[in-house]
């Protein structure tokens, strides 16, 4: 598998998201709720 990517060169591509990826992202992150008890963890999301 090593072989197979190495004889592609590295590129820097500009990747800029839309505008409703990074609205969607930071809603999903603010309606996000995680609730530790113990040694557990839930998570919740407040929608």
């Amino acid at each position: 598998m090593a072989k197979l990517y190495s004889n592609y060169p590295q590129t820097k591509n500009n990747l800029n998201p839309k505008k409703e990826t990074v609205d969607f992202l930071l809603n999903y992150s603010k309606a996000l709720s995680v609730i530790h008890c113990n040694k557990l963890k839930f998570e919740a999301l407040l929608n």
